[in-house]
Parts: structure tokens; sequence; C-alpha cells
């Protein structure tokens, strides 16, 4: 009996039981499904915060206040307020000297705020910033104008804003609304420019910012002059390092702190970031890809269970195969065929149930899921070598019947 003719006699076998067939594929169909739909979120998840962070440059830098040990205890950063309008003139002061690594810099100073105007309402994150800020963080104003160094000297009370606030505030993502004015925590800003919409990533809203002059939203919003975060651009990605240094040497300089003090800021280097969060993806990746794949381990025991069963049913029937010339090797390669039937049958059911499953999750939790190539073809082989391993023993035990103990079998 050859392959082809083993893989015939198989289906029809299966098709004489159809319900066991289906509830014994269902522990392959749940455990391939599984495996594609955790790791198809897990790397969609992974896709998202990668982007998100790479938008910020690959050469960029994030200072931010705190790190400072106070009674013994290490500050985590952004606890503190030690970085000053005054810190960024002497870092721009350096960034404009000779081979310096320091390209451009944005400080930002946020605050948490309700929008009003005649047509709604909506709460929102105001960002008071510099005119480099656009630059920095990628940013396309698609109607209107960005923020100016006027506007910062003067203290304007002028805002830029995105398409969601819009939306918010009016009900279309389209209205124009330049020249109106929207108020902050009941202080009063002209619109002067809506940017390009960037899109979600993650449950972060790019689109769902307000960005108005640093001066105006230290003096009027927040009531200090403290800077909460600054983005800084390096030359190009091999001069991180020397940035960091110089940014290091500056504000150290700056805040009056000894070669042996500790630094009351914090530096974060974006490639470091990027490494840091892909190991830690690509582990809980395969952690939950291992966890779905147990489910494979189930559906295999009860194809062995199953195939056992077959086995013991079909006895006379593999007593007169025995009878009537079918080898050794025919009995097994035919019990074995139909187990790896089982388990395929069901890879390929599987398929469709995990790459569904990944994308009704990622609709439900609003974030985009990427099911890849090779996590299919892994699951499938996965499923296929479970089928060989778990019905060796049922299809030996068929092999090995004596055709006349079968024979008798009642």
């Amino acid at each position: 009996m050859n392959i082809w003719e083993s893989f015939r006699v198989s289906l029809r076998a299966l098709m004489a039981n159809k319900m066991r067939s289906i509830l014994t594929m269902l522990g392959i169909i749940i455990g391939v499904g599984s495996v594609i739909a955790m790791v198809g979120i897990a790397t969609g998840a992974t896709a998202n915060i990668m982007s998100q962070i790479e938008s910020l440059g690959s050469n960029m830098l994030i200072v931010m206040p705190g790190a400072a040990t106070t009674g013994g205890v290490r500050q985590a950063a952004g606890s503190m307020n030690s970085l000053t309008m005054s810190d960024m003139e002497k870092l721009e002061s350096a960034a404009a000297a000779s081979g310096s690594a320091i390209k451009t810099m944005a400080p930002v100073s946020s605050v948490g705020v309700q929008a009003v105007n005649a047509a709604g309402n909506t709460q929102t994150t105001m960002t008071g910033t510099t005119p480099a800020y656009a630059e920095v963080r990628n940013i396309t104003v698609e109607v209107g104008r960005f923020i100016t160094e006027e506007d910062i000297n003067e203290g304007s009370r002028v805002a830029v804003i995105g398409p969601s606030v819009v939306e918010n505030l009016t009900g279309s993502s389209q209205t124009n609304m330049i020249g109106q004015t929207i108020k902050f925590n009941n202080v009063p800003f002209m619109v002067i420019g809506i940017t390009e919409s960037k899109g979600s990533s993650g449950m972060t809203n790019n689109d769902d910012i307000v960005i108005v002059p640093i001066s105006t939203a230290q003096i009027r919003m927040i009531g200090n002059k403290y800077v909460r975060s600054v983005f800084i651009e390096a030359t190009s990605p091999d001069t991180m390092t020397a940035a960091q240094e110089e940014i290091t040497s500056v504000l150290m300089k700056a805040h009056k702190i000894g070669a042996e003090g500790t630094a009351d800021f914090t530096i974060t280097n974006q490639a470091d970031v990027l490494s840091t969060i892909q190991t830690v993806t690509r582990t809980m990746t395969m952690m939950l890809g291992g966890i779905a794949g147990i489910s494979l381990l189930v559906g295999g025991i009860g194809i062995m269970n199953i195939m056992l069963v077959s086995v013991t049913e079909r006895t006379r029937e593999i007593g007169i195969r025995k009878a009537i010339g079918a080898k050794r090797k025919d009995i097994l390669l035919q019990f074995l065929v139909e187990a790896v039937v089982l388990c395929v049958i069901g890879g390929g059911v599987g398929i469709l149930f995990g790459v569904g499953s990944a994308t009704l999750l990622g609709k439900a939790l609003d974030m985009a899921t990427k099911v890849s190539l090779a996590a299919i073809v892994i699951a499938v082989a996965f499923s296929a070598f479970i089928g060989i391993v778990f019905g060796v023993f049922p299809a030996k035990k068929a092999a090995d019947l004596d055709p006349i103990d079968a024979l008798r079998y009642e």
C-alpha cells in the first residue's frame, strides 16, 4: 500500500466517525489557533511600541528631572523639579559650539487640561514647548502654522491642536478651526494650526495633542518655570554617546554638582530603550507561544487516545488485511497517516481560527495585530509532528497484532 492509498483509507475511516474526528481535532484546532493568535497579538503589540518609539528618531535622547538620592532613597525620573529654562539656554549654547554632538532640542512642560468651545468639550494634554518640537517629534502642520519664537517671547495664547481634538470638539476631524477660540482650563487660546494625522500607536492617540508656547504653558497653566522633559536629537546615531556625555557635563556644571556627586536628572538613550523593549517583547512572545503550545500537547494526547480506541475497534479489519497479504509496514503506515491527517486538518482549521481570533482581538483592543507566516508554518509543522509522535504507539500496536488473534477478536 502506497502513501496515497493510505491517505485515502485514512480519510474514509475519519469520515465514518465524523463527530469523533471533529472532537479529536478540536484540541489541535485550539492549540494551533492559540499559538497563532497569541504570537500575532504579541508581535503586533511589539510593532506598535517599536514604531511609536522609533517615531522619535533613532538618535534621540530624553532628559528628565529626578534620579537624585534623597535620604538614601533614589528618586524616579520625573519625580522632582530640577530642570529649568536656564538649563536649556546652556544646552543650546553648547549645541551651537563647533563640534557639538547635539543637533537640536525641545524642552517640554505638560499638563492635563479640559478643552471647551461653543460646540463641545474634551479632556486632553497640553504640551508647552518650542518650535524645535515639530522637528524632534516629526510633527507636520496640515493647516495653519506651528508656534514660533515670537509666540514664546510674547507668551502668546495660541495653540496647535491635533485632529482628534478637533473631532472631539466639533464632531468632525475635517472642521477648520483656524482662528477659533478654545478655552483650556478656562484660559482662552486661539487655534493657529492643526497637525497632520499620525493615527494611534497601541493605547496612545498621536492625534490627541495640544501644543502651545512653553512660556505660556508655564506661566498661565502650570504656575512654574520648571521643564518636565527635554527631547534632544544627536547629530547622528554614532554620536549618541558623545551627546549624552556633553549633556551630562553641561547640566552637572549648571547644577553645581561635582564629579563625585549624584546627578539630579536622568538621560534615556533611545537606542537602549529600543534594545530593552525588543528583548522583553521577544521573551513575552516566546512565553505566550509556549503557553498556547501546551494545548497542542493536550490535543496530541487526545489523538493518541482516539487512535488506540480505533485500533481496538478495527482489530478484525487489521486481521483481514494481514490475512490477505498486508505487511506490517502497511498497517503501521495506515494508522500513522491517519493520525497525521487528523493533525494536519486540525492545523488548517486552527490557522483560520487563529487569524480570525487575532483580528477580532486586535479590533476589540484597538491595536494592530501581525500574524507572521513563520508562526503559521511552525504551528502547522508542530501539529504534524504531534500527529507522528502520538500516532506511533497506536500504529505500532496495530501493526504488531497477530492476524489469527485479530480474526478471532469479537
